[in-house]
């Protein structure tokens, strides 16, 4: 691995409720160690199926109101073709349509460069599957 790219997992655990999970302080201990001081681009990728990567504000209701519009766009019922689980899963499996499983984000100086009120949150439906891992990988 060179000295521009590295890269490392680490779990998370969500629960068995919907969950949307800042995982901005994550990001900045993994660029601590990573970017060293240097500029380049922070991905961070969710390999799961029926998870996925916002960049939101938090604390201020909208991770709340994402899992609200989620549950009425996606609803937990017997619509679903995908079957298996928790009634309604199929939704879990449709959710990265709508919170893609990854995001790229800038990293100036070895930070991150996000607005004020942007947090990077691990957004998951899925109550039957409460074990996830996060990959974090930064390119300078």
């Amino acid at each position: 691995m060179s000295d521009d790219f590295t890269s490392e997992i680490f779990d998370l655990t969500t629960g068995s409720q919907e969950a949307a999970i800042d995982i901005t302080d994550r990001c900045a201990a993994f660029l601590t160690r990573a970017a060293r001081g240097r500029d380049g681009l922070l991905n961070v990728f969710v390999p799961h199926a029926t998870a996925g990567i916002a960049v939101i504000e938090t604390g201020a209701g909208s991770d709340t109101d994402l899992l609200a519009q989620l549950r009425e766009l996606l609803p937990a019922d017997d619509r679903w073709h995908h079957r298996h689980g928790t009634p309604g899963h199929g939704r879990d499996h449709v959710l990265p349509a709508f919170v893609a499983p990854h995001a790229t984000l800038p990293v100036l100086g070895g930070q991150l460069a996000l607005g004020t009120w942007q947090s990077v949150v691990f957004v998951d439906t899925n109550v039957d599957n409460p074990q996830r891992q996060v990959r974090l990988s930064f390119l300078g």
